[in-house]
């Protein structure tokens, strides 16, 4: 493993108690930072009980997004970074026959959840002149994939709000980036039929998934102070698939 200096820096880290999420934690702490996991499983935080502070937040949820903020503040007196990668897959179904309420759902928290915690977090990055966030979008938002619609959309408007709050905050020291990976090996992929699975596979060049620490390798190297020139750009992490 390559060594990252994150020393002396707050994350908070959305969705870090599995998946993605759970290996940029790991990532980071090796690399030296002290992170706060947001996340809605609180019946995964024993296993990081000796390493983080886990706070229990709905991420569609605004209020739940500023309690967590608060509580954050009261053990860290500042924060440098914000990794975005909570997230919920929805369900697989053709547009005509998705339900309203799961679509709007996953729009909540893939969409209007980095919104929310971009919106808390920028005001303390921005007293320090120091930031770096991180969204999680997909492949599936440059590509749109067939039966998740709510998904690409979702992860699409995760793009453009990166790249607008990145030119946004681009003379200020608060980097915004955005990694665009496609179908990795984590939990998620419980929520998607074998045969979704299957089809997303088949796109990839490499002929394999991607893994967790593959993204979050990249993820930390986002947040660190070597990352300096590069803001509301979007790095893809896809096995070759895509091609812009």
């Amino acid at each position: 493993m390559n060594q990252l200096d994150l020393n002396n820096r707050t994350a908070i880290v959305t969705g870090g108690a599995s998946g993605i999420g759970e290996a940029t934690v790991r990532r980071m702490i090796s690399s030296g930072a002290n992170v706060v996991i947001w996340d809605v499983q609180t019946d995964k935080f024993k296993k990081f009980e000796k390493e983080s502070q886990c706070i229990q937040v709905d991420m569609a949820s605004e209020e739940a997004v500023y309690q967590a903020l608060e509580v954050t503040l009261k053990s860290h007196s500042k924060i440098d970074i914000l990794v975005n990668s909570a997230g919920i897959n929805g369900v697989n179904e053709p547009l005509k026959d998705y339900p309203t309420e799961i679509w709007k759902h996953v729009i909540d928290v893939n969409l209007i959840g980095v919104f929310l915690a971009c919106r808390a977090v920028v005001p303390h990055m921005l007293h320090n002149s120091y930031g770096r966030i991180v969204n999680l979008s997909s492949v599936a938002g440059k590509e749109g994939n067939p039966t998740a619609s709510a998904y690409s959309a979702a992860k699409a408007g995760v793009i453009a709000l990166t790249r607008s709050l990145g030119k946004e905050l681009a003379t200020t020291g608060v980097l915004v980036n955005a990694v665009t990976p496609t179908t990795v090996d984590t939990p998620i992929l419980e929520q998607v039929s074998q045969s979704h699975i299957d089809y997303m596979k088949s796109k990839i060049p490499m002929g394999r998934l991607g893994t967790a620490e593959e993204l979050a390798s990249l993820i930390a190297w986002l947040c660190t102070e070597d990352c300096s020139f590069s803001t509301a750009a979007v790095f893809d992490a896809s096995g070759g698939r895509t091609t812009y």
